[in-house]
């Protein structure tokens, strides 16, 4: 017996080849002796991490009376949309590459998501964390499971006065209910590169030691750089690419759309029947709730994040269907709720022998809240706590006489819902905004309101002061107001003259009355603001709401340039609303060219007012429109002129035949359905569509409808829960010439059904396709392998099948050493994993090649041409490339 070294082995290029046959990517990794303890631990590990992420609070069930308040993650759980940040320049959409979450971290290792307060994004820690230590994650993060995860809340930690963890800390940072790990355990699984760091809330670490978090983040993350990561924070907490020599990506987390709006209102009622045996009543509340969201776009504009929703559903049913109409208020109802009469309505008399009501228990949690936020924590100790409420109970008389300061904290902890005990001795608010909107009455209330000014320039201070606006009277007002409009701003603590300004017109919309002379100087100041310049000045301006849009300029200002009016076009957009229709019509009337924006942007309005008053002014002719509802697609009956549409939700069969019957529809996408079980509406459209997109509609199981479509030229599929023996229903679609399949669960193109009539062929996926034969893909020249594949295999099947004449495959130019003469392909595009490496091979491969695509990995490499000197008239595309060397006799595109 030999032993010979792994290492050369596994990254010999003839070995790669060779395992790729199999169907199969080659995976490795570094083990560092023997240490039979891990595994076992591994499994207490995954197992105590189920046992604390698996289930989570939903708002507004508890304060019901429902003993156990906690939920399966699974049913609370909801895949926002997100998107990466804003390159420069105008976006081409409002929402440029949005997509699910879930979605964007699949090809993301390191990624840094901003969402504001109550966005989602400790939840979604929390669910990757459980599903990835179980290995239950779907199939757009498979390679997410099986990682190790270790949870680090900063929150949490900063109230236990603890340091950012080392190594050997990680697996304790978020205390499971496990054993210490064997040692070097942690190391270990970061060497392998199995490790899924998931670090919360960056935004609770003090601005002061915000370097000290990124050096240990950094250095972490240097020393085991296989580590995949995702870092939570609010907004504005940290600067733009704050983490990007790291190599992390940003992503924001999106405000919820209209369908995901629905969607969590029906999970969040689905969850309150199992409590409440009154079925009827929760369905007809349901039913009352979603009516007055599709009525009234004020309402939805709040509801448009996680918390925020769940605390109008809560506030829903406990008022019998009467809500209040701006964020503040809903905070204030809900405290209400909470804090208000509890007891009393389960029929528990004292039972800590203390007695409270709604402003005696304000009172006591205000003083812990402001001390947090001076502090700039989320948590405090019990110790800390104690004080905070000595300190409150010796000016109230009445509660002193009932308990002490332990026993009152006790009742707190068990009667309002409103404080909670995060972990032994931990104490927080239900939610950071709870906390912000306690301590902001409790500034102005203390006569702390020039405190509060001089904490503007400060990102982590906005919240609370726009909170404390409304807590604000008519004497008070005036003195917030001005104060923000005079404050000086500092680079230190990160906002803008502008932020001040518009920060300062959203407490003067909390003002009932405000003196002339202060609402006039609002009104200047952020006239002064318009027209937008840039996307992030759009967001700003933003916030202002339909309000702020009375100071738009007149379409048909001169001075307006294109960048200038496309940001308009956002703003609008952004605002939205039943208020932003008229100005969305005026310029959409005078500027032709924002059709496309304005098409895009339909979920921001009423479905019927914007199709009747806005899109069925714009050319939409061969322009795909998007529609994500029932309303929308109502509304259609408003727009004859469009034939081409993009669905994306939950859309039933019945409802589409409804929406799309009786028009000619050339072209239909149909995205993450999963409502979806019959394509028999599609016979509505035998006639007429020619392109057709099925994407991520997991239940559809049958394809024999397409075989109707006597039209249909072009086909997109999703065939990751489908057999390929599935695709037998369009082999006799005579006119289909392009077929794109993504996610093929075959490993063999021979067991997928051959279509003679097809011309272009596309697949997609990150499962390994063996070329192994194109028999029966007769008329076939042009074949885009996007999926791992063996190239050996490949080009001894391409030598066999001359028709095909332009290939574009995921591999470097080194795959090909050794392989079969392919004389028929003139047109090659090379997407290699990694490097391009030597060029050499492909003269030899290719000897009729005349055009070439290099695609650069990493982007701004360097590639040298001299290789293909020998095919002279080869037109090469290097774009990308940062360097380029040799190229004599050929022709290169940069």
């Amino acid at each position: 017996m030999e032993c010979v070294p792994l290492g050369p082995l596994v990254t010999s290029e003839p070995f790669r080849l060779v395992y790729r046959e199999t169907g199969n990517e080659l995976h490795h990794e570094r083990v560092h002796g023997h240490f039979p303890k891990d595994l076992r631990y591994e499994e207490e590990y995954a197992a105590a991490l189920g046992a604390a992420y698996r289930r989570t609070k939903i708002f507004g069930l508890d304060e019901l009376g429902r003993p156990d308040s906690e939920w399966d993650l699974d049913t609370a759980y909801l895949s926002l949309e997100a998107q990466p940040r804003d390159l420069p320049g105008a976006p081409a959409d409002r929402h440029p590459g949005a997509r699910r979450i879930d979605a964007l971290l699949s090809d993301r290792p390191r990624v840094l998501l901003r969402g504001d307060a109550g966005a989602g994004k400790t939840t979604l820690v929390w669910w990757l964390a459980a599903h990835a230590s179980a290995g239950t994650l779907g199939p757009r993060l498979t390679a997410l499971n099986g990682l190790v995860p270790f949870v680090v809340p900063l929150r949490t930690l900063r109230a236990r006065g603890s340091t950012f963890p080392s190594v050997a800390e990680l697996a304790a940072a978020a205390r499971p209910a496990v054993d210490d790990p064997p040692e070097g355990w942690a190391g270990r699984v970061l060497d392998s590169g199995r490790g899924l760091l998931l670090v919360d809330g960056l935004d609770e670490v003090p601005p002061d030691d915000r370097e000290a978090a990124y050096d240990w983040l950094s250095r972490l993350l240097r020393r085991y750089p296989a580590t995949r990561c995702v870092a939570t924070v609010r907004p504005h907490a940290v600067a733009p690419d704050w983490l990007a020599a790291e190599d992390f990506e940003e992503l924001r987390l999106l405000p919820m759309r209209n369908e995901d709006i629905a969607a969590f209102v029906a999970a969040w009622h689905r969850a309150a029947r199992l409590d409440d045996p009154d079925h009827a009543t929760l369905t007809e509340l349901e039913r009352d709730l979603t009516r007055q969201f599709a009525a009234n776009p004020t309402l939805s504009n709040l509801a448009r994040t996680p918390l925020l929703c769940a605390v109008i559903c809560a506030l829903h049913r406990r008022r019998q269907g009467l809500l209040p109409e701006t964020r503040w208020s809903l905070y204030d109802s809900a405290l209400a709720m909470l804090l208000g009469n509890r007891d009393k309505r389960r029929r528990i008399d004292a039972p800590e022998g203390i007695t409270m009501n709604v402003d005696e228990q304000a009172q006591l949690l205000q003083r812990i809240a402001i001390w947090l936020v001076r502090g700039g924590q989320s948590e405090l100790d019990r110790d800390q706590a104690l004080h905070q409420l000595d300190q409150a109970l010796r000016g109230m008389e009445q509660i002193r006489r009932q308990g002490s300061a332990p026993e009152v904290l006790t009742h707190l902890l068990n009667r309002s819902g409103v404080l909670q005990e995060r972990a032994d001795g931990v104490y927080q608010f239900a939610h950071r905004t709870f906390q912000d909107f306690l301590a902001a009455k409790e500034f102005v209330e203390g006569g702390h309101l020039h405190e509060l000014i001089g904490r503007a320039g400060s990102q982590q201070w906005q919240d609370v002061i726009l909170l404390a606006a409304g807590h604000c009277g008519r004497r008070e007002h005036p003195v917030l107001i001005n104060g923000l409009l005079d404050t000086r701003v500092s680079a230190e603590g990160g906002v803008t003259r502008a932020e001040l300004h518009v920060l300062a017109a959203l407490c003067a919309q909390h003002a009932t009355w405000l003196d002339d002379t202060t609402r006039t100087r609002v009104s200047d100041t952020v006239a002064a603001l318009f027209p937008p310049s840039t996307f992030q000045e759009v967001r700003l301006l933003a916030r202002l709401g339909p309000a702020g849009l009375r100071h738009l300029p007149d379409p048909s200002e001169p001075a307006l340039t294109a960048e200038g009016i496309r940001h308009i076009a956002d703003l609008i957009a952004e605002a939205g609303g039943a208020e932003a229709v008229p100005y969305a019509r005026r310029w959409a009337l005078a500027h032709p060219e924002l059709g496309v924006a304005f098409r895009d942007s339909w979920d921001r309005y009423p479905a019927a007012l914007y199709a009747v008053q806005v899109l069925a002014t714009i050319e939409l002719k061969h322009r795909r429109l998007r529609v994500g509802s029932v309303d929308q697609l109502a509304a259609l009956r408003h727009l004859p002129a469009v034939t081409e549409l993009s669905t994306i939700g939950d859309l039933s069969s019945a409802e589409l035949r409804a929406g799309l019957r009786g028009r000619p529809w050339n072209g239909l996408t149909i995205r993450e359905n999963t409502a979806l079980t019959d394509l028999s509406f599609l016979a509505d459209s035998a006639g007429t569509l020619s392109d057709l997109s099925l994407v991520e509609c997991p239940r559809v199981q049958d394809l024999g409808p397409l075989g109707g479509l006597r039209k249909l030229r072009g086909l997109r599929l999703d065939m990751s829960r489908l057999p390929p023996t599935a695709l037998l229903a369009t082999v006799g679609n005579g006119l289909l010439f392009a077929l794109d399949l993504d996610d093929l669960t075959a490993h063999r193109l021979s067991e997928v059904p051959a279509h003679p009539q097809v011309t272009v062929l596309t697949l997609s996926g990150e499962r390994p396709m063996t070329i192994d034969a194109l028999r029966g893909w007769d008329h076939l020249y042009d074949l885009d392998l996007r999926s791992p594949t063996a190239i050996p295999s490949m080009c001894a099947a391409l030598r066999q099948s001359p028709q095909v004449t332009s290939l574009s495959v995921r591999a470097g130019a080194s795959e090909f050493l050794g392989a079969a003469v392919v004389p028929s392909v003139t047109t090659l595009r090379l997407n290699p994993f990694g490097e391009l490496h030597d060029l050499g091979p492909l003269p030899r491969v290719f000897p009729s090649l005349r055009t070439l695509r290099l695609t650069p990995h990493p982007r701004g490499a360097a590639i040298d041409l001299t290789p293909l000197e020998v095919l002279p008239g080869l037109t090469v595309d290097v774009t990308g490339f940062v360097e380029v060397s040799g190229g004599k006799g050929l022709e290169v595109r940069r």
